[in-house]
C-alpha cells in the first residue's frame, strides 16, 4: 500500500497501549504508521498504565470529546502498606504501614468511594497549577496541592486477593477520575496507606478491551491494507447519539455549515443527532426545536 506522509486516513485505533510508554509517543507511533495528518487520543493513560487507548486519525479527532466524556472501565491492584509520591510504582516510598486489611474491612469501606464522591487528584497529574503541569513542579521538588473535585464512580468491588499486601480491584467510573488517588485514599480509609502496584483500563466509551490490539502486532501488520482493517469507523465514538437520515439537499447544506429547518417532527431543542445520508456520517447536529445546526462537519 506504501502510505506517503499525509495520506487521508480517518477513524479510530482501539491500541492495547503496553507497560512503560506515555499516551502521547503512542499516538505518534500510530500516526507515523498509518501515515495519517491528524491524530489524537480519548483519555490519558500513564505510562505505568496498560489497556485501551483509543486514537483518533483524522477526522475521528473531531470526535474525540465523546471519548473523553464517556464512562471508563478499569481493573486495579491496590498494595498495601507503602504510600509514594506518584501514588503508583514509580515515585519514592514516602510512609510505610504494618496494617493489613482482611476481606471484610475492605468490602465494607467500598460503599463510601462509591456514587458522587470528591477527590484530590494526584500531584503527579498533567493538572495545571498556575499555568505549569503539576507534574512538572512536582518533580521539581515543590510541593503541589490540588483542589478536591466531584467525580462518577458507578461501581467499585474488590475481586481477588492474591495475598494480604495486594487486592484486585474493578471500577466503572465517569471522566476526569483518578484511579491512583482513589486506590490512596481506599488505603488510608482502611486504616493502612497503600498505592497503585498495577492498572489497565478495560474501556474508554464504546471502546472495549476485547477489541483492543496491540502496538508489536500494529506494526507487524506494517503498511499492508491488513492495517486499515485495523480501524473502526469515526462513528463509532458516537454509538450512543442517535441517528438521523438526511435528504441529499439537507447533506448538502449541513456541509456548507448551513442550518436544516424540519417542516415536521423537529426533535425537542438541545438534542444532539448524528446526521447521516445513506451511512455515511455528515454531520453532529443539534435541534433548536425548528432547525438542525451544526456542531461537526465530517469530510468523508
Amino acid at each position: 500500500m506504501g502510505k506517503r506522509k499525509g495520506d487521508k486516513v480517518d477513524g479510530w485505533v482501539v491500541l492495547d497501549k503496553p507497560l512503560g510508554l506515555g499516551s502521547t509517543p503512542a499516538v505518534g507511533r500510530v500516526r507515523r504508521l498509518f501515515g495519517a495528518q491528524k491524530a489524537g487520543h480519548g483519555g490519558t493513560l500513564d505510562p505505568l498504565a496498560t489497556g485501551v487507548l483509543p486514537i483518533a486519525l483524522g477526522e475521528a479527532t473531531k470526535t474525540v470529546p465523546f471519548v473523553m466524556d464517556g464512562a471508563k472501565q478499569y481493573r486495579f491492584t491496590l498494595r498495601f502498606g507503602e504510600a509514594r509520591s506518584t501514588e503508583d510504582l514509580e515515585g519514592d516510598v514516602t510512609a510505610t504501614s504494618p496494617a493489613r486489611p482482611d476481606d471484610a474491612a475492605i468490602r465494607a469501606a467500598l460503599p463510601t468511594f462509591t456514587g458522587t464522591i470528591l477527590q484530590r487528584p494526584p500531584a503527579y497529574s498533567a493538572l495545571k497549577v498556575d499555568g505549569q503541569r503539576a507534574y512538572d513542579l512536582a518533580r521539581a521538588g515543590e510541593t503541589v496541592e490540588l483542589a478536591p473535585r466531584q467525580v462518577v464512580i458507578e461501581r467499585l468491588e474488590l475481586v481477588a486477593r492474591p495475598d494480604p499486601d495486594h487486592a484486585d480491584f474493578v471500577v466503572d467510573c465517569g471522566k476526569g477520575t483518578y484511579i491512583r488517588s482513589l486506590g490512596r485514599d481506599l488505603a488510608l480509609a482502611l486504616g493502612t496507606v497503600g498505592h497503585l502496584s498495577a492498572l489497565r483500563r478495560t474501556a474508554a466509551g464504546p471502546f472495549r478491551e476485547e477489541a483492543a490490539i496491540s502496538l508489536s502486532k500494529l506494526e507487524a501488520l506494517g503498511h499492508s491494507p491488513a492495517l486499515l482493517g485495523a480501524l473502526a469507523p469515526v462513528a463509532t465514538a458516537l454509538d450512543d447519539i442517535p441517528a438521523l437520515a438526511l435528504a441529499e439537499a439537507q447533506a448538502d447544506r449541513l456541509r456548507q455549515g448551513q442550518p436544516v429547518l424540519l417542516t415536521r417532527d423537529a426533535p425537542p431543542s438541545g438534542t444532539l443527532l448524528r446526521a447521516e445520508l445513506g451511512s455515511r456520517l455528515v454531520a453532529l447536529v443539534r435541534s433548536d426545536g425548528v432547525a438542525l445546526k451544526p456542531v461537526r462537519v465530517f469530510n468523508l
